[in-house]
This record gives structure tokens, sequence and C-alpha cells, in this order.
């Protein structure tokens, strides 16, 4: 008996030395990258784009957005409907329906996906299954209507409508499916996987930089030529920061998203085209911001860190958010107004009351401009500043209420003296004509002004903390004693999602309450009902942080989604 189990350990031992030597010796598959042709605007690929496909189509989020109205706002933009004729025209190409459906059964597991042109929507998409997984595809079904032509010595069906000339092509070979609207492309991943000629997107500049500077791939990767991708018209139309003149310095980029347990991780780093030197100010600033980071509140639904503001921008802080909170003038706006079609109705009695020959008011703020308090900010230069707000409820429950700190650290230390001098300046013409409630008065560790308004100011060296809530610059002042454990950035910031939502409801809707105006043909509020509903598809997000960090050559951003699932 023991020599039987003698044996049958040795046997195992065998099999398992001769397989770990097999997996070593054996080639590990070859990236995707490799059979896409060069000249391709974006590049994305998935580690199982099927596993992805479905995680999307059985979450909570997707059912609850689908019936949101930020999904019927959605489904009527311009973008969406220009995608919709996009999708009736491979339709018609391709003789089948360009739905889900027929992403499910292309969608494979390793998956790459290439843009060659924004306006025309020209791509190639590479995937690992094989011809036995396709075979029950719709698409290859009909491929009886398709032409049939060869590249790298694979066959492939290629067809053209000639309506709107949109161009539709497949092939499968070995363990690849291959699908493209540009015949060039698809024969030019074929010759590729052939290894007889052609260029691939690994021999891309933007391309190779940015991937040899980036670690292991994530559950999903997209990297971008800028370069080519800036300059488009229809990124300056559609890419929602309006930051083009920003992104002009860039040359590519590249995006990790990795999903790990009870969070979405994304690392993004975008490479510049010409190096910027680094000097002692920039490092002084990453390093102060980390610093602030701890003073801001645990349960703040909201906080900001950032590096080396200019005075003015101090200034316009402290002014918008604690000392002289204003509506700003409304943006102009760029588009055509939209006309809402009702049941043939040239107006109303209450259009009578409106003026047509008069311009219509603007809210503009009238505030002295604080030169006392930039000239301080200017001589004790700040290296950084926090924002932190928070929201709760006024004790009858109708109105939000916002809280803010801000902290400043500066190079050097504070005078108090000086900087209650600046305050009183600033708020002066507009809260009273003579001295009342602007006198200050000690409070444990901080300075409050003793009238009504509690203007709370608290200096410790080169911290300075303003708030207009006592509790706010006490929660503040506890954290001076804990240790910094952020690595230095230029910026961070964070968003407690499911701490303010309720309260962003609430406020926003009596923003938003127009009652002597009838609802009959009006699409949704944009925050109370459009972003709120998607707010709710996401209930589940629990808080959204953010962390900029800058080096000569690139800036790298960390995006962390915490679910609380």
């Amino acid at each position: 008996m023991r020599r039987v189990l003698f044996l049958a350990a040795l046997s195992t031992a065998i099999l398992a030395a001769s397989w770990g030597a097999y997996q070593a010796a054996s080639p590990a598959e070859p990236e995707l990258s490799r059979f896409v042709p060069s000249g391709a605007l974006l590049y994305l690929q998935a580690r199982d784009f099927s596993s992805l496909l479905s995680d999307w189509d059985r979450s909570e989020e997707k059912k609850a957005w689908l019936k949101s109205k930020n999904y019927d706002q959605f489904s009527n933009s311009r973008l969406l409907l220009r995608l919709k004729d996009a999708g009736t025209e491979f339709s018609n190409a391709a003789g089948v329906p360009a739905d889900g459906n027929l992403l499910a059964q292309v969608a494979g597991k390793q998956a790459a996906f290439a843009l060659y042109d924004i306006g025309k929507l020209q791509f190639l998409y590479v995937t690992r299954a094989t011809s036995s997984d396709f075979s029950g595809s719709v698409l290859w079904q009909t491929r009886a209507k398709f032409e049939s032509r060869t590249a790298g010595g694979v066959n492939f069906y290629y067809r053209k409508d000639p309506e709107s000339e949109r161009e539709v092509a497949f092939a499968t070979t070995g363990e690849y499916v291959l699908l493209a609207t540009r015949e060039d492309l698809i024969a030019g991943a074929l010759e590729l996987l052939a290894q007889s000629k052609g260029h691939s997107i690994e021999e891309d500049a933007w391309w190779s930089r940015a991937v040899s500077a980036s670690g292991a791939p994530g559950d999903l990767r997209m990297i971008l030529n800028l370069e080519k991708i800036v300059p488009s018209p229809y990124f300056r139309s559609y890419w929602v920061p309006k930051n083009v003149t920003e992104m002009k310095q860039y040359s590519s980029a590249i995006s990790d998203l990795t999903r790990t347990g009870g969070e979405y991780r994304e690392e993004r780093k975008l490479f510049r085209k010409t190096p910027v030197p680094s000097d002692a100010e920039t490092e002084k600033g990453a390093t102060a911001v980390a610093d602030l980071l701890r003073l801001a509140p645990q349960d703040s639904g909201f906080y900001e860190a950032k590096a080396n503001p200019s005075p003015e921008h101090c200034v316009a802080l402290l002014a918008t958010k604690i000392l002289a909170p204003h509506l700003e003038p409304p943006t102009p706006q760029k588009t055509a107004p939209q006309v809402q079609l009702g049941n043939g109705e040239s107006g109303a009695a209450s259009d009578l009351e409106t003026r047509i020959d008069q311009t219509p008011p603007q809210t503009t703020r009238t505030t002295n401009s604080g030169g006392a308090l930039q000239e301080l900010l200017s001589k004790n230069r700040v290296l950084a500043q926090l924002q932190a707000q928070s929201t709760d409820r006024d004790p009858t429950g109708v109105f939000v209420r916002i809280h803010s700190g801000l902290a400043f650290l500066g190079e050097s230390e504070w005078d108090e003296r000086k900087v209650q001098t600046a305050l009183v300046e600033f708020v002066r013409p507009a809260f009273t004509t003579e001295q009342l409630g602007l006198g200050w008065k000690s409070v444990s560790s901080y300075s409050v002004m003793d009238g009504l308004w509690p203007l709370s100011v608290a200096i410790h060296g080169k911290y300075l903390i303003v708030s207009d809530d006592p509790a706010v610059l006490g929660a503040m002042l506890q954290n001076l004693n804990k240790k910094t454990d952020a690595p230095p950035s230029m910026f961070s910031s964070g968003f407690r999602h499911q701490r303010e939502q309720a309260h962003f409801v609430a406020l926003t809707k009596m923003l938003d309450l127009q009652p002597d105006q009838a609802s009959n043909g009006r699409g949704p509020e944009f925050f109370s009902e459009d972003i709120a509903s998607l707010s709710f598809a996401l209930k589940s997000v629990a808080s959204e942080t953010i962390t900029i960090r800058d080096s000569p050559d690139r800036q790298t951003q960390t995006v962390v989604y915490a679910w609380a699932r």
C-alpha cells in the first residue's frame, strides 16, 4: 500500500514538473495590439470584454439608468442621435441589426478596439474567440450576402452599402475574430496576423511612449493619440470639460481601469509634448497639499486641495465660499434656444407683463475688490489651499444649509491682527455702515465675529483657517495634530456621494422651483431631475477621490470610486 501511495505521489510530482516546464517553454499569447494597423486615434482593450458586458447587463445601475430622466435626455442628445444614424448605416451595410445581441455574439474574451476616424466612426475590432464560438452569430450566418476576399492567406467577407457608402468587413482565423468598417483595416490586420507585411500600432510613437511608461494593463485600458484627437472639430464639440487649450500641451494619454472588491481604480497618464522644468516652488506646493489634506473633517461632503494658488484665486475663493457668496452673471449661450412645440398656442396672459424693449437684468456683484486681503495673501505666498464643505438641514427640515471651511498654508507665519483687519475691510461695505458686528472675540483657540454672523478665524503659525461655522473650524483644528499619510500632489479632491445625495436633490429642487412656469412641454430640470436621476442610478457609489501629480514630462491622475455594496 505504501508503495502504491509513493508511486502515485511520484507520478503527480513528475506531471506537475512537466506541466510547469511546458508552461515556461510555451510562448505567451501575443497582445492584440500587434495585429492592429498603424494610424489609429484611439485604442481600447479589455482583459475580458464578455464578462464586462455581462456584468453591466445584469447590474442594478443599468436598470435604474435606463428608467431615469438622465437617460431620456441622453436619448435625445445630438451625440446619441448621430451614433444611432451610424448604427443604422452599419445595419444596412451588414444586413443585420447593430444591437446588443450582435455585440454579445462578438464580445469574446480579450478584445481590442481601434478608432481611425471620429466623424465617420471607422474602426477595427479584434477579439480572441474561436471559429466555433462565432459560427452561431447572425453576422456569420449572413456571410453569403458578402463578397469573399483574401488578405494574409485568409478569406474575409466584405460588403458596402451604396447609399451611405458604409463598409463592413469581418473574418475569423484560428482563435481570432475580426470586424471592421474599412476594407483596408481588416486586410491590414490579417496581414499582420500572418506576419507578412504592414506596420502595427505598436510602432506608432504616441502608442509606444504611453505603454512603455505604464505597468500591466487593467481590466480596461484606453490609449489616446491626443495630437490627432484634440485638433478635431468633434473633440471641440463633444469634450465636456471644454479645456481644449489646456489639452494641446499633451501628445498622448493612457488610462487603466481596474476593478477590485469594493472599488474601481483608474490610473491616468497624460504625456507632454515638451517637458516642463521642475522647480523647488512646485515641489513645496505639492508637499503643502499633502500637509493640508489632514485638516479636512471626516464628515465633510466635499474637499479640495490645490497647490500654489494665486492671490487672486485665494481672494475669489474666500469671497464666493464665505465672505460674500453671490450669483455669478449667467454664462452666455453659444447655442440657439430650443423651441418647445405645444398645441398651437401663440402665448399666455402672463406674457403681457414681459418687457421686450429692455435688456434683461444681469445679476452682478458689487463689493470691493478686497485690496488689503489680496495684498496680505501676496506678501505671504500661499503654498496650498484647502476647501471643505458639507451640508445639513435646518431645524425645520425645509432648507439645506451649506457650511464651508478654508485653510491656507503660507510660506511664513500669519499676522493675526493684519488678517482680522483685512477680513473686516473686505466685508464692511456690504455688512454695515458702522462697526456693529465687526469686532472680534476670542473663543478657545480661534476668534469669531461678535455679531450675528459666525465668521470664525484661527491662526496657528503658517496655517490660516477661515469658516462660516465654528463646528467646521473646530473639526479642522482638531486635525492639526494628525499626521499626514497622503503623498505629495498638485491637486487632491474627494466627494462623499452617499452623504450628500439627498441634500443635493432637496437643494436643487428648491432652486429650480418655478411656480409661475407651466411644466407642460418643457424638459426636466438639469440639476434637480436630470443630474439627480443619474445620482440615484449610481446610489451605490459611496465616494469618489482624485489625486493629480505632476512631473516634467507627464501628469498622473488617480481616480478611485468606492462602492458601498
